[in-house]
């Protein structure tokens, strides 16, 4: 069982991408911000990361930077936001993520991209 976390402090995108990941077999976890986020990659990392840009505490972009700084077994990234410029996505590239999806991200589109970066074929 492959283990995603989700980190945006907001529950309905959550609950939005949970029952999306969820409905096709992944195990989810979820953190309201990237300082908890942080806390759990630390206990266990996890196989895939579903994270938003801004969050309180700790932004998107911050907690890859520090994700990717630690000596833990490292997992993809899929960076989602409402943000659309190109600035944005170059900061999430450069931040450590491997996909960047803009919202509202549609099901098919979410799970494409989490079972290519998870090296399963559908």
């Amino acid at each position: 069982m492959k283990r995603i976390l989700i980190v945006d402090d907001a529950a309905t995108v959550r609950m939005y991408h949970r029952n999306i990941l969820e409905s096709a077999g992944f195990v989810v976890e979820e953190a309201v911000n990237g300082l908890e986020a942080l806390e759990k990659a630390l206990q266990t990392p996890f196989d895939l990361y579903l994270v938003d840009i801004n969050m309180p505490k700790l932004d998107g972009f911050g907690f890859l930077r520090e994700l990717r700084s630690e000596a833990i077994p490292q997992a993809p990234a899929i960076m989602v936001s409402t943000e659309s410029e190109a600035n944005d996505r170059l900061n999430a590239y450069k931040a450590g993520a491997n996909v960047y999806l803009v919202k509202p991200v549609k099901p098919v589109q979410l799970l494409t991209h989490a079972h290519l970066l998870l090296g399963e074929s559908r």
